[in-house]
């Protein structure tokens, strides 16, 4: 057996590689409005979805973990025996025990690292990356892999228009390291918090229920304390809003995050609108969002952009990155 860290605690952190996985199984509006009451037209009118993607039947949270965090660990130069901590930041797993993170750390070939899956729902990704950088700046650990993965299909009612049409499965990660000397942090502070009052506004009442979710109140929410939320991470971060390269907002509905990027001032071609093709994908939709707008050269390296994660809970997180 073997033991990791303690380190030299480090000025900061930052994300060095992404990594993204989609389940092949691609859902159209159409194919939706085949087994309930809605329409192409009234999807895309509302939540602005045109397809999305769900995982196969055999296909779990700590398989889709496995495929993101191995291809951001691919991406980072670094061998598996170089994590100290894995972080699956998730809320759709089939059973809480066992946890999903311990499970990908051995798939992925690494050796006894610290690991635990994190719940915030939607908010999830962005809380573990705080974490991730905590855990780094402390010297607890020196490099970590955090990954999102939801199967939010197993939770689902194929027949409830309020969430059949907007929820979908996938995966996200990155692989966290310390900034080196002089240089300035790469994730800056998280600016978190809830809303434990509204917190019945989205839930999974028991273990044999579907999950619900009240859409209007939601919405209503989101559009109206998020944008203060975010605006905070740029200040605390010292970036201003005009010089982020990108806002990836969790991918919730379009027309919540069109709402908060008028509201807090950023330009339309700046806005990550992953969800379009891909769905809501709970925790999973910041890093496959980000990750994805990476590979296709949408932004800049180097150039800050700004996450913020929303949802069940309610649980919310902000934090400016650098773009690996």
């Amino acid at each position: 057996m073997t033991f990791s860290g303690p380190f030299a605690p480090a000025a900061g952190a930052r994300i060095i590689s992404l990594g993204d996985y989609q389940p092949g199984n691609v859902v159209t509006n159409d194919d939706l409005a085949a087994q309930v009451d809605t329409s192409d037209e009234w999807i895309r009118s509302r939540v602005g979805i045109i397809s999305r993607r769900y995982a196969g039947p055999d296909e779990t949270v700590a398989d889709m973990a496995v495929e993101a965090g191995g291809k951001a660990l691919a991406g980072s130069g670094l061998s598996p025996a170089d994590i100290d901590l894995v972080i699956v930041a998730t809320c759709s797993t089939e059973a809480p025990i066992p946890n999903a993170s311990a499970a990908v750390a051995y798939r992925l070939g690494i050796v006894a690292p610290g690991a635990y899956d994190l719940n915030a729902a939607c908010a999830g990704f962005c809380y573990a990356l705080a974490n991730a950088a905590d855990s780094i700046r402390a010297g607890t650990a020196r490099y970590v892999l955090v990954i999102g993965s939801e199967k939010m299909t197993a939770w689902i009612d194929p027949t409830d228009r309020s969430t059949c049409i907007i929820f979908a499965d996938g995966a996200g990660a990155a692989v966290v390291g310390p900034v080196a000397d002089g240089e300035p942090p790469g994730i800056g502070p998280v600016v978190w918090g809830s809303a434990g009052d509204m917190a019945a506004k989205i839930a999974i009442p028991n273990r044999n229920s579907y999950m619900y979710q009240e859409g209007q109140a939601v919405f209503r929410w989101a559009t109206t304390t998020m944008h203060p939320i975010a605006a905070q991470a740029c200040e605390r971060a010292g970036v201003a809003v005009s010089d982020l390269s990108a806002f990836v907002p969790h991918q919730a509905n379009l027309r919540i995050i069109e709402a908060i990027a008028r509201r807090l001032g950023v330009p339309r071609e700046r806005l990550a609108d992953d969800i379009v093709h891909t769905g809501n994908t709970s925790s999973a939709s910041v890093p496959l969002a980000l990750s994805r707008m990476v590979g296709r050269g949408d932004v800049k390296a180097g150039s800050p952009a700004l996450l913020l994660g929303f949802g069940a809970g309610m649980c919310y997180a902000a934090q400016v990155v650098t773009v690996p």
